[in-house]
């Protein structure tokens, strides 16, 4: 069997600090990916700095991490798609891992949650928050993830070509889970360490107007879409996984979690 094309996706804005770090992580982690680094109209040295260290970058100019994630699945072309943040915070050596999980059960999405014991990892409301939320959307589609605004997924080609993406900004992460909960693919939740930034590196995630967008998100995508063109086109992609049997409920991959 030809070796799986693995590609990084890195989405940056102001990342001058750790992009390095973060490319340099994953490059020891996975030697054969591709790893790019989308700059979001930075104003610091981000772009710079990530291509000497050896990534691919490109420019969104429509600013907001869901305009670039957008931008990057419609760009790239791989069979394993990693997505992670620039900002130094996630541990590139679970990687391995979790590509491997992915492949030996046939996976399309794997969400790394966090765990961290530095008081500095989350601001002030982000654990209440992110557990609020993740908690509305287990309440509404009957299943959820722990960590459902984590940074860190590994996601396999169809779910990242059939993903609809509507989302600007940060609530793009709840409607990645939301898309495999509604399709009910195969998926898992692994810990994954989490780290705080590095000195002078400044989280852009804004804690009550980004909050609100997401709650927004949860309530639009919980309307039916039953004849959105692109959910359409995204349950054909996914038809032989419902037909099979297979599903979302993360507690029937719970044997799998490391």
């Amino acid at each position: 069997m030809a070796e799986r094309r693995i590609s990084v996706l890195i989405p940056c804005f102001n990342e001058e600090r750790s992009v390095v770090a973060v490319i340099k992580a994953f490059r020891s982690a996975l030697p054969t990916s591709t790893i790019y680094v989308y700059d979001n109209n930075s104003t610091d040295n981000t772009a710079l700095l990530a291509r000497e260290a050896g990534a691919i970058v490109k420019n969104e100019p429509r600013p907001g991490k869901g305009s670039v994630v957008r931008r990057m699945f419609a760009d790239v072309e791989a069979d394993i798609f990693i997505l992670v943040d620039g900002d130094d915070t996630y541990d590139a050596s679970k990687s391995p891992a979790m590509v491997e999980l992915l492949m030996e059960h046939d996976l399309d999405l794997i969400n790394g949650a966090r765990v961290s014991n530095q008081k500095g990892a989350y601001r002030k409301g982000h654990r209440f928050g992110n557990w609020l939320l993740t908690s509305l959307v287990g309440t509404i589609f009957g299943s959820s993830f722990d960590d459902m605004l984590s940074g860190y997924k590994v996601m396999s080609r169809r779910f990242v070509k059939s993903f609809p993406a509507m989302s600007s900004g940060f609530e793009i992460e709840t409607e990645l889970a939301v898309h495999a909960l509604e399709l009910r693919v195969p998926c898992l939740e692994v810990p994954t360490s989490y780290s705080e930034r590095g000195e002078g590196s400044v989280s852009k995630l804004r804690t009550y107007s980004d909050g609100a967008r997401i709650l927004g998100v949860i309530i639009r995508l919980d309307l039916p879409l039953t004849f959105h063109p692109a959910a359409i086109r995204a349950s054909a992609d996914f038809a032989p996984i419902g037909a099979g049997g297979a599903t979302a409920d993360l507690r029937s991959w719970s044997g799998l979690r490391s």
